[in-house]
């Protein structure tokens, strides 16, 4: 895993279904947001600065 993901506070979307298939999971830090596979947590982590979420987020919401 990434360096410095492991002791954040990782979790999923309230929209996840229970089976516990095809989800991320999300950290919020201070300087960035982190991203990771639920079912593969030993992967690197992907990581996009706080703006760079927000773009992203708001994409979304307009799709």
């Amino acid at each position: 895993m990434s360096s410095g993901t492991t002791d954040l506070a990782w979790f999923k979307s309230s929209y996840s279904g229970s089976e516990g298939d095809d989800c991320v999971e999300i950290a919020i830090a201070e300087q960035a947001v982190h991203v990771r596979d639920s079912k593969d947590v030993s992967r690197p982590a992907f990581t996009a600065g706080q703006e760079g979420w927000a773009q992203f987020v708001r994409f979304l919401a307009d799709v």
